[in-house]
């Protein structure tokens, strides 16, 4: 049997899946290697997280879509920040958030910048939980955490999307708390401090 080339769909959508926002859909602009959540996985994330996230510091550091922060906001989160380096993707997020958040008080900061460059220079323990979705053919993982674990509060919790398991290094000081697979994503929460 022939391996069918895979399809360019195009520009797509995301649905958040609970909090305030919950159905609203976020269209997706085409991009190479953009690989939104998927909405079964982001279920499962804030299933383990909570559905209520008031009083958290969120960072989606490779935003991309926006699914992530975008749910984070959704469920009442203190401040989200989303990073995304491509500056068509970081306009449609800034769309996305004028256009739900109708009253402007969401407190959201969406920002064109490298992921990595900005969580170097932020202040440690400003975020408790940070998101971190790297492209995968850019092999971003282990630099990426060892970029956010500094960010983290005690306690706090890193999310991180891959093709497989990453070896997290000790010296991070960050545990496994869980850990979940679909399709060709493995995804897992890192704890700060135990």
């Amino acid at each position: 049997m022939a391996l069918r080339p895979p399809r360019d769909a195009g520009p797509g959508e995301v649905r958040i899946v609970g909090g305030v926002w919950k159905r609203s859909k976020l269209p997706v602009p085409h991009s190479p290697g953009l690989r939104p959540t998927p909405d079964r996985v982001r279920e499962t994330l804030f299933n383990w997280l909570g559905q209520d996230l008031s009083g958290w510091r969120v960072l989606d550091a490779f935003a991309g879509s926006g699914a992530l922060g975008f749910e984070a906001a959704s469920r009442g989160a203190a401040r989200i920040v989303l990073l995304e380096r491509d500056a068509q993707l970081a306009a449609a997020l800034r769309g996305h958030l004028k256009r739900l958040d109708k009253d402007g008080t969401v407190p959201m900061t969406i920002e064109n910048a490298d992921a990595l460059a900005w969580m170097r220079r932020e202040a440690a323990g400003s975020f408790d939980l940070v998101f971190l979705d790297p492209p995968f053919a850019q092999d971003l993982f282990l630099a990426a955490l060892t970029a956010a674990a500094p960010l983290l509060a005690e306690n706090g919790l890193i999310y991180l999307e891959s093709p497989g398991p990453v070896a997290v290094p000790e010296a991070l000081g960050l545990s496994a708390w869980k850990e979940g697979r679909a399709g060709a994503v493995h995804y897992r929460l890192l704890r700060r401090g135990g």
